[in-house]
């Protein structure tokens, strides 16, 4: 065989038992160290405990670890990092296909912000224009918003849109009336509404911005691999400027690509889906990734929330490539702006990981992807297990500190002094670190190889002090997380549902109330903790400070790393620096550009009145919406509770309407038609028509 043929091999089949033979050495060496720091005479029922949660926790740490580490030496020795993908010239100066077709980018949204929705696919419009390759792709808004401001003002966007640039950019909308299935049916509603027009589809969300050279490029590698069902596109975070987003995105910028190469490399052709920012062949998705219901009620039974996992484990069973690309750069993403938004965010992530338990055994599926699904539970059931690990750990202490030494017993004439586990102990804690940390110091090292890059992040020497900071912000973090982690768990294993809440994206900055009551529990349980471990077992004590600082701080860290002012001061001084900002990318650019043009929808808006019923006082708005709605069959009950909910509003006005009646009276044509007249025929009501602006 010849060396070429000898190198593919090695590539196929070595990474994988590679990878699981290092984390399982390290985590049964890791365990040897506990072992040997327990107490002799038998191993009890607490340190059994002991050894079983630290056992669980050191395959998760291992697990990382390695894929890190791994990316390290894959990123040392070939430079992929530098986010290369096809030059400009290369991607408007190539051949088109035999068969010209389009791509389409799909946008689902729910209750997001218009603006942000629009201007982003505006940018990413821009973008393919600039290097001649916009007649290749289509748009598409998958609309699943439900609060009615929100959903005339999609509308408005969209017509704006359309009127300044006719048939030159494609863009589709539409609304669902019920969102059935949350994202996962409407992302199969366009599958089944729209998908034999296209090839492939490029899923984003809301947030989401890519370059047009990376949208073009992973076209191309679509078209280069027949048997690729699912290319993932690892996205950046960007554009918040909170100290608390800034100091993620540089950790997301600077860590991530580690871990993205390290992924890349064990995952081979069964990777995973992110859920956005991934390119997807339309054909294979709607044959094999229709997603049934869950048995049983929610939280476990029901829709299945976290369906990119589900969806790229059901294209891997069929036989599909589902790929992970470490190579390009061009994707990005906006992260929550504080650290209660963010614990939110994994609110809504939390139910549907844990869902994966009940799939982690499901019929014919390949084993990575049953480790993806573990590892999707694990990254929420971690926090709970290191609470374990804690109290067990805690109460071990005070067990131990209940026991006198005897120094004189028998016929010793010179004392027998108790065995020490100092060593052992100690070493288990800085194995444990290292592995946690060392991660960091390979990422400044690999900057330190290349100054260049370095420079991207601001200099090795700024790159190293943010690094420090981020670390130290970490340990405060890391206790106030596990504890919101651990009540999201709690929660949802008492059968508690998160239903489906959309999410903050935009900066705002945390008040006090708002903090107090996100963290005074988590403060009450760390004064308690820290008084009852001084008292019963103040060597213990001392072992724990970090953990009580950072619920002890929780409020005022929470209220200063959500300042704005914070973050752009770290900026000023070059902390926390990424090369989406040393280096703006123009797809960027073009997204403040669009932002910062925006003009307001409608003119002279009334402060007492909801924007949807001044909207449909206008009768270009109102001729719009009625024209974008579905043709639904009319049935004399449903007239007659229309009709109800139009007088209810005529006499008492629109906030005695919930959200879901407001919405009835939108969702429908009769009710739309009795909607207009009854707002006109209302002197209490009707406004002067409001002037949509140009």
């Amino acid at each position: 065989m010849s060396r070429h043929g000898l190198s593919a091999l090695a590539a196929r089949y070595v990474p994988r038992p590679l990878y699981f033979t290092l984390v399982m050495v390290t985590t049964m060496f890791c365990l040897s160290l506990l072992s040997a720091a327990i107490q002799d005479g038998g191993v009890s029922a607490l340190e059994l405990t002991l050894l079983i949660l630290y056992t669980i926790l050191m395959l998760w740490i291992s697990a990382s670890f390695w894929t890190a580490a791994i990316g390290f030496l894959v990123l040392a020795s070939a430079p992929l990092w530098r986010s290369q993908v096809a030059p400009v010239a290369s991607v408007a100066e190539s051949a088109p296909p035999a068969e010209p077709f389009k791509t389409a980018l799909v946008m689902p949204v729910y209750n997001e912000d218009p603006e942000r929705v629009f201007a982003g696919l505006r940018a990413m419009a821009d973008a393919l224009a600039q290097i001649g390759q916009l007649d290749g792709f289509e748009f598409f808004v998958l609309s699943d918003t439900r609060e009615p401001d929100i959903w005339i003002q999609e509308e408005l966007h969209w017509q704006r849109w359309s009127a300044e640039l006719g048939q030159q950019i494609p863009l589709f909308y539409r609304n669902r009336v019920e969102n059935t299935a949350r994202k996962s049916g409407n992302l199969a509603d366009f599958c089944r509404e729209w998908g034999g027009r296209y090839r492939y589809m490029i899923v984003l969300d809301a947030d989401s911005l890519m370059s047009g050279e990376t949208l073009v490029e992973m076209v191309r590698r679509m078209e280069a691999d027949a048997r690729l069902a699912l290319l993932q596109v690892p996205p950046v975070p960007v554009n918040r400027a909170s100290f608390f987003a800034r100091m993620l995105q540089f950790a997301g910028s600077l860590y991530g690509r580690l871990f993205v190469a390290g992924l890349a490399f064990w995952q081979q052709n069964t990777a995973n889906f992110w859920g956005h920012n991934a390119i997807i062949r339309v054909r294979p998705f709607a044959d094999h990734c229709g997603l049934p219901k869950l048995p049983g009620r929610e939280p476990f039974g029901g829709d299945i929330l976290s369906h990119d996992f589900v969806e790229a484990a059901l294209l891997a069973r069929a036989g599909w490539k589902v790929q992970l690309a470490p190579d390009l750069g061009g994707s990005y993403e906006e992260i929550p702006p504080t650290l209660i938004d963010y614990a939110k965010r994994d609110r809504r992530w939390c139910q549907g990981n844990l869902q994966h338990a009940r799939l982690m055994m499901a019929h014919g599926f390949k084993p990575l992807s049953r480790l993806h699904f573990a590892m999707g539970v694990m990254s929420y059931a971690a926090s709970p297990l290191w609470l374990l690990f804690l109290i067990a750990t805690g109460v071990e202490a005070y067990f131990n500190s209940l026991h006198q030494p005897v120094y004189f017993f028998g016929y010793n004439v010179v004392p027998i002094w108790p065995e020490s586990y100092v060593i052992e102990m100690t070493t288990v804690l800085w194995v444990t670190l290292t592995l946690l940390f060392l991660p960091k110091l390979l990422a400044l090292l690999l900057l330190a190889l290349d100054r260049d890059e370095a420079r991207r992040f601001g200099g090795l020497l700024h790159a190293s002090l943010s690094v420090l900071l981020e670390s130290l912000l970490s340990v405060l973090l890391a206790p106030v997380l596990m504890l919101f982690q651990s009540k999201f768990v709690a929660a949802i294993l008492l059968r508690t549902s998160v239903g489906w809440p959309s999410q903050q994206r935009g900066d705002h900055q945390t008040g006090f109330w708002e903090a107090v009551g996100a963290h005074g529990f988590q403060t009450l349980i760390g004064v308690g903790v820290g008084y009852v471990a001084y008292e019963q077992v103040p060597d213990f004590f001392w072992w724990f400070t970090p953990v009580l600082a950072g619920l002890l701080l929780a409020i005022p860290v929470s209220i200063l790393t959500s300042r704005t002012g914070l973050g752009l001061g770290a900026k000023r001084i070059g902390l926390f620096l990424t090369p989406a900002e040393t280096e703006e990318p123009p797809v960027l650019r073009q997204l403040e550009g669009r932002l910062a043009a925006a003009e307001p929808l409608m003119a002279t808006p009334s402060s007492t009145h909801a924007f949807w019923t001044q909207a449909m006082l206008n009768p270009g708005v109102y001729a719009l919406h009625d024209a974008l709605l579905h043709d639904e069959p009319q049935t004399r009950r449903r007239r007659h509770i229309l009709e109800g909910l139009a007088l209810q509003l005529q006499d008492e006005g629109e906030r005695s309407l919930s959200l879901r009646e407001q919405r009835a009276l939108l969702s429908y044509r009769e009710g739309l038609h009795l909607l207009h007249t009854r707002l006109w025929a209302n002197p209490t009501l009707a406004l002067p028509p409001l002037r949509v602006s140009e």
